[in-house]
């Protein structure tokens, strides 16, 4: 006679496999009424036995409790971004590149997928059982989305089969099928609830609700297509990778192919173009990588971006409207940007009201007038713009619109520099350029000062509580709670926001800056070549700026222009006065591994892959994931591969485990 603790592991592996067979083979062997009858059997069984219920059963994927906030997660190998390509031609040059870099004139084989307009997100296995999910954030870190990732019913709590890794990170693309999504939006209607502009919002909205019943109710998708870190398995080619996860329970694109060359990749490309309306789901484009991984290691990266793969971008889709009004926005450095209030149009589903028109010249050249209908496209299908007038449905009387002519917001006249194309505001007290500086300051790659939304900064600058920066850190709760929509709670709940946000690190404040052409990652270069140091940041020349690294003398001068404005060096010195706290960066150059790099292959058996990868970072080292003439060790496990191999050829030297923590020690 069977115990319950017997029918509970039948049941679940029952269930397991009809999962299988109907989200991965798309071949279910039972009816919904049969499946359900089983789910609740399981149920039962565990609400009586609650010492049987385990994380990996099919009863424990909703349950948790609603989050106060994501904490985040260190992605252990980067998730880089894709070059694009926006037609055939440069598709076909995307190939001969990858011939030339590896010096053959042979076809290249590659693997072919649809772009899914989705989210990006990272599971990681541990000996088959899930352990955390997480966004793609900003490729280093992303947010930990463990329990609303474990409610999407595709998604294995535990791999299958027998060749299961000690870990296996797998990457893929949450997204909301057409069908799906009509049904959500009319439930929200229903509902008297707000509906969603797209697939895409939905289903990112979804994944980062704190709720994680919410995130149950909504009807999520995921196929995967990358992996990031393994132990305990490897593979020659992804073309492989994508079969074993496959076995193993994940479910893969069915519309995956291998292809061999240029024109193969050219015709993949044009024939999903013509294919995308009838899918079941939503995509702007293709994806080609490189299928020989030992080929991708040849290949190696950019600092955004991996060499072996690029991203096929479709013709933006088009439609016409009418150009209702022209604004003229003013940007936080005073930058004047022309935008057309449209017609409301759908296209590419979503309903578009505005488009930009650049900038003057841009206007000129196109004769865009107020009153025009015109043909629109989603650039990229996301940035609506105009692609040109229909003339012969001008309206009589229309008149040119002049940017030069039109006052910003303050009452100022524009001002356009010779070699530029952009208008800018001259004064440096507009109140658009004021609350444009504010936002960019406390979003959330930057200061990321909650509370502080749009609509506030707005309230804050008009009633005068905020003409700079710095003035942020000198805001108290009484004022703050009598603004309109505000109370004592939420005025102390944005207080303590702001309390918060001082304890920071110099590339996050250097960002929140908003120095002309210094983007996210450029502080993180900045922060680890002066160590985190604002003073000497700030005392720095073009030459030495010029000698760093993805530092070039445009972004070079933009930095010296800032520092040389007083303005700008009374407002970084009120805020470091008013408690801001730049977290200290350890001096690398002392360190016994500075300037080494390390990649790790096989099985460890006293660490696992993230834990010396820490080891090596906190001696001042680098791990990667590839080898090449750089890389100064491999470190080689059991069951190891293709990378053992390149070191041998390379004349790497290679450690055993055991080298390896005589060498740390």
């Amino acid at each position: 006679m069977s115990t319950p603790a017997d029918r509970v592991k039948e049941l679940r592996e029952i269930i397991e496999q009809h999962n299988y067979n109907y989200y991965i083979l798309d071949d279910p062997a039972i009816s919904d009424g049969e499946y359900d009858t089983l789910f609740r059997e399981l149920e039962t069984l565990e609400a009586e036995h609650s010492q049987l219920i385990t994380a990996d059963s099919p009863t424990q994927r909703v349950g948790a409790e609603p989050l106060a906030e994501f904490s985040t997660i260190q992605h252990r190998l980067p998730m880089l971004s894709l070059a694009n390509a926006m037609n055939t031609e440069e598709l076909l040059a995307f190939d001969e590149r990858i011939k030339k870099r590896l010096g053959t004139e042979n076809s290249i084989e590659y693997m072919a997928e649809p772009k899914l307009d989705g989210l990006g997100i990272e599971l990681v296995y541990e000996q088959g059982v899930m352990i955390s999910g997480s966004t793609r954030g900003d490729g280093f870190t992303g947010e930990d989305i463990t329990q609303n990732l474990k409610t999407i019913r595709s998604l294995p709590l535990k791999l299958r089969g027998k060749n299961i890794p000690a870990l296996l990170e797998a990457r893929g693309e949450v997204f909301i099928k057409k069908e799906d999504f009509i049904t959500l939006n009319k439930n929200q209607e229903k509902e008297g609830k707000s509906i969603f502009a797209n697939p895409r919002n939905a289903a990112a909205g979804s994944l980062r609700h704190l709720d994680p019943r919410i995130t149950d109710s909504r009807p999520l998708s995921i196929y995967f297509y990358e992996a990031g870190s393994m132990e305990g398995i490897s593979f020659e080619t992804h073309e492989e990778f994508l079969s074993a996860i496959k076995v193993m329970g994940l479910p893969v694109n069915p519309f995956i192919e291998k292809i061999s060359g240029g024109n193969e990749l050219a015709t993949y490309h044009k024939e999903l173009e013509i294919k995308r309306n009838n899918l079941p789901y939503e995509i702007d484009g293709t994806v080609f990588k490189v299928n020989h991984y030992t080929k991708r290691e040849q290949l190696g990266a950019r600092s955004r971006s991996p060499r072996w793969a690029i991203a096929g971008k479709f013709k933006a889709q088009q439609t016409t409207t009418v150009i209702k009004d022209i604004d003229v926005q003013v940007g936080r450095t005073g930058a004047l940007t022309p935008v057309a209030k449209l017609e409301p149009v759908h296209i590419s589903g979503v309903t578009v009201t505005n488009a930009t028109l650049h900038n003057q010249d841009e206007i000129n050249r196109k004769d865009i007038r107020v009153g025009d209908t015109v043909l629109i496209e989603r650039a990229g299908d996301v940035i609506p713009k105009v692609v040109q007038v229909i003339l012969e449905k001008r309206p009589q009387h229309s008149t040119p619109f002049i940017i030069a002519e039109q006052y910003p917001v303050c009452g100022h006249k524009s001002y356009k520099p010779d070699d530029e194309a952009v208008a800018r505001c001259i004064n440096i007290s507009c109140p658009a350029q004021v609350k444009g500086r504010i936002q960019h300051f406390v979003s959330k790659l930057a200061m990321d000062i909650e509370g502080l939304g749009e609509k506030i900064v707005d309230q804050l600058v008009e009633a005068g509580f905020l003409r700079t920066i710095d003035d942020i850190f000198t805001l108290e709760c009484q004022p703050v709670a009598e603004l309109e929509g505000l109370g004592e709670k939420s005025a102390e709940n944005l207080i303590r926001s702001i309390h918060g946000s001082k304890k920071t690190n110099f590339a996050r404040f250097v960002y929140a800056l908003g120095i002309r052409n210094v983007g996210e990652h450029t502080a993180k270069v900045l922060e680890a070549n002066f160590d985190g140091d604002i003073k000497k940041f700030q005392r720095t020349t073009a030459e030495a700026l010029e000698n760093i690294d993805e530092v070039g003398p445009i972004i070079a001068q933009s930095i010296i222009q800032f520092w040389q404005d007083k303005t700008n060096q009374t407002m970084v010195q009120n805020c470091l006065e008013r408690g801001v706290l730049l977290a200290k960066v350890k001096q690398k150059t002392a360190l016994p591994f500075s300037g080494q790099i390390f990649v790790f292959t096989g099985t460890l058996e006293k660490l696992n892959r993230h834990r010396a990868k820490l080891v090596v970072e906190s001696l001042g080292g680098k791990a990667t994931g590839s080898v090449s003439k750089k890389t100064t060790y491999v470190v080689a496990g059991s069951g190891t591969g293709s990378k053992l191999k390149k070191a041998q050829i390379l004349g790497i030297r290679v450690l055993s485990e055991d080298e390896f923590l005589t060498l740390v020690n």
